[in-house]
């Protein structure tokens, strides 16, 4: 029987890093996935499919986000039973955190059917590419309780200890993906043309697929966190874990609903300049993702080793696994930076037509925003650990203000002055700013006292600020 890994002993360095590298890989598997999807999309399909994808999942960004949160929020208390060796409250949170993420799986795949056009229109999207937006939009949400589903999996995993299991299956999944694409987007055989709904069609069957074999090798290698058929009644929902879950896990999800929502003001401010500039803008969000990719990684790597090491009241691992999170996350992020910036214009060409005025747009506005990535590195890093002890609701605060009221409001303010300039520039503004009110809320705040309801106990003192 496989049991959950503790985080809460060795080496946090080593520790840390065989922990986040494998959802570093993770993560970049997805986004490799993507830019090959917009390498055939844009390649062979037109800009205005291009435009097309980057308007739609920029809203599936937006509705995914949604539910982000809850498992989050589960993958917290897992992370903090696990520290403090509670197995039996573990599985109740996973029979729980599973009924009600199934329930909300199906709720956003409706809503997402219903708003896709309208969010779509709303945001501009030009008139050439909403049919096509639509066609792939109304397919990803068709396959959303799938997404849903496979993303808690992996998340209950994490919060165990163990992040490898989740990439060896995102593995299979992308291979699935990127051999159907071509397939179902031109037809081969008796498969027929679906197009641009093609390549939503393949990425709807490789996550059914993963899911299932995941969840198939769970049961075969007799996971401590499955539940058997002695243990099913834990799927039905305790209201108690739920309302920490709703309590917490709407904070967090309304972070990437800021995330998204920011996202989706600005690709409307860069559609008022037309079709070359927002594939320029669709471009380089590809490579983003990668840039994007490390900070993400490192700081859920830090969320469940720190909730772990809450849960086992390991205060001073708490705070060395801050120090050591930033450091890996401003390395691994100015690394790719650099690595994106040696190929230029090459990178471009990947997804961009030889001699498209969307190449140069796309170079010129690069250059302006990739170096802020390291800011936002830092902020994702400190946001995990504060929000490992359920101290939630700060770096909601801090990514409202740094997104919502400096970011967009800056981009608009000088959009007649310096045109596409002042969106390019509104991001390493906002990105800086969101650093600094990250290390202060660290440093002073009183996340240290936070708590998740219904987990273990947290210690009646902790540490004080001094010397974090």
């Amino acid at each position: 029987m496989n049991a959950p890994r503790s985080l809460t002993e060795g080496s946090i360095s080593r520790g840390l890093l065989r922990f986040a590298l494998p959802i570093l890989y993770a993560n970049v598997l997805q986004s490799l996935n993507g830019s090959v999807n917009s390498i055939w999309v844009g390649r062979y399909l037109g800009e205005a499919a291009l435009t097309a994808t980057s308007n739609a999942n920029t809203v599936m960004f937006l509705l995914i986000g949604a539910a982000f949160g809850i498992a989050m929020a589960a993958t917290i208390l897992i992370g903090q039973c696990i520290g403090a060796n509670d197995l039996k409250e573990a599985k109740r949170v996973v029979g729980t955190s599973a009924t009600f993420f199934a329930a909300i799986s199906v709720f956003m795949a409706i809503a997402g059917l219903v708003l896709c056009e309208p969010l779509l229109i709303a945001m501009k999207t030009p008139a050439d590419s909403l049919p096509l937006a639509v066609a792939y939009m109304r397919v990803i949400f068709l396959a959303l309780p799938c997404l849903y589903m496979y993303a808690f999996v992996m998340s209950v995993l994490r919060g165990a200890g163990d992040s490898k299991t989740p990439f060896y299956f995102m593995l299979l999944s992308v291979a699935i993906d990127i051999a159907l694409n071509p397939v179902f987007i031109f037809g081969w055989g008796p498969i027929p043309k679906f197009g641009i709904a093609g390549s939503a069609l393949a990425t709807f069957v490789a996550q059914a697929v993963s899911l299932t074999a995941l969840v198939n090798h769970l049961y075969r290698r007799r996971h401590l966190l499955v539940l058997h058929k002695d243990e099913l009644k834990h799927l039905r929902v305790d209201w108690a874990i739920v309302g920490t879950l709703v309590k917490k896990g709407i904070p967090m999800s309304a972070q990437m609903l800021v995330i998204s929502l920011s996202a989706v003001l600005m690709i409307a401010l860069v559609n008022r300049f037309g079709v070359e500039t927002t594939a320029a803008f669709g471009a380089a969000m590809q490579l983003w993702n990668y840039i994007q990719m490390p900070a993400f990684a490192v700081g859920m790597g830090v969320s469940a080793m720190a909730a772990q090491n809450v849960g086992a009241r390991k205060w001073e691992r708490v705070k060395s696994i801050a120090r050591v999170g930033v450091v890996y996350s401003v390395l691994l992020t100015g690394s790719i930076v650099l690595v994106i910036e040696i190929l230029d214009t090459h990178a471009f060409r990947l997804f961009l037509p030889e001699g498209s005025e969307a190449l140069r747009l796309a170079t010129h506005l690069n250059r302006v925003v990739t170096w802020s990535f390291m800011f936002f590195g830092v902020s994702m890093v400190l946001f995990g650990v504060v929000r490992a002890t359920g101290a939630v609701m700060a770096p909601l605060f801090v990514l409202t203000i740094s997104l919502l009221v400096v970011r967009f409001p800056v981009a608009e303010a000088f959009l007649d002055k310096y045109q596409a300039d002042a969106i390019w520039w509104s991001f390493p503004i906002s990105s800086a700013l969101s650093a600094v009110l990250a290390v202060l809320y660290y440093k002073y705040g009183g996340w240290r006292t936070a708590r998740m309801a219904g987990g273990p106990a947290q210690p009646v003192a902790a540490p004080s600020p001094e010397g974090s």
